[in-house]
């Protein structure tokens, strides 16, 4: 609901939880399958609306460093990914709830950095967001502007993640079904979202946004299941 209400935040919430739960590498790939088809409706009618000039360079960033972030992802420990995951996340809310606004240059040298930034987490952890919507809505650009750019590159996104995957071997039978079985829930959610798009102010979406992406990044912190641990062991609700 998230994403079809803002236009970004699915992965934000889901990539920390389903990297707890599973590992990192079934949380990217869960993410790349339910994340492509079910937000085709939502995406294709506002591609038209998108800034091209704003979308190409950070674009053409992501698609040169998403590689190296699935060599990351393939490569790195489990733990390892799951603390880059949530800090990435928990930096990226600090910001934008922060009200922080980027006054720098806007050229193509920094939009291909962000992109690349963004193709980097990608890799890692299908999370191309935190960079991009951090450049873009610290942006002059209207709100609906900036939802169309996010999810004109979000789309592009799950392509080169897609291949870069395959590629890589990442994908199995296991974390296909797994994405496969709740693509229906998701794009059921996402239809709703959308559905309520502009039925409260941006600053409401933005408010509910920011606190569930926090919320699931700590929750989803390899510190809480030291303390969850800790919690149960002594209430003895677990062996």
């Amino acid at each position: 609901m998230v994403r079809g209400l803002s236009g970004f935040g699915s992965g934000l919430i889901i990539a920390p939880v389903a990297a707890a739960l599973y590992d990192p590498v079934t949380a990217v790939a869960m993410l790349v399958v339910i994340d492509s088809l079910p937000t085709l409706p939502v995406t294709l009618p506002v591609v038209k609306l998108a800034r091209w000039r704003e979308v190409l360079p950070v674009l053409a960033g992501m698609a040169l460093l998403v590689p190296l972030g699935v060599y990351i992802l393939k490569h790195t420990d489990a733990m390892i990914l799951r603390w880059i995951i949530c800090i990435a996340i928990l930096i990226c809310v600090t910001i934008l709830w922060s009200g922080w606004r980027y006054r720098g240059s806007r050229g193509l040298p920094i939009s291909f950095a962000i992109g690349g930034l963004s193709g980097l987490l990608s890799g890692i952890a299908a999370l191309p967001g935190p960079p991009v919507v951090i450049y873009w809505m610290a942006s002059s650009l209207p709100s609906g502007i900036i939802r169309a750019n996010l999810l004109t590159l979000f789309l592009f996104s799950e392509i080169f993640s897609a291949a870069n995957l395959w590629a890589a071997g990442l994908f199995n039978r296991e974390r296909l079904l797994l994405g496969l079985v709740l693509t229906p829930l998701y794009a059921l959610s996402v239809y709703l979202g959308e559905r309520l798009y502009g039925a409260a102010s941006e600053a409401a979406y933005r408010r509910l946004a920011l606190t569930l992406v926090a919320a699931a990044a700590l929750l989803a912190l390899p510190v809480t299941d030291i303390l969850l641990g800790i919690l149960f062991r002594t209430t003895g609700n677990v062996p």
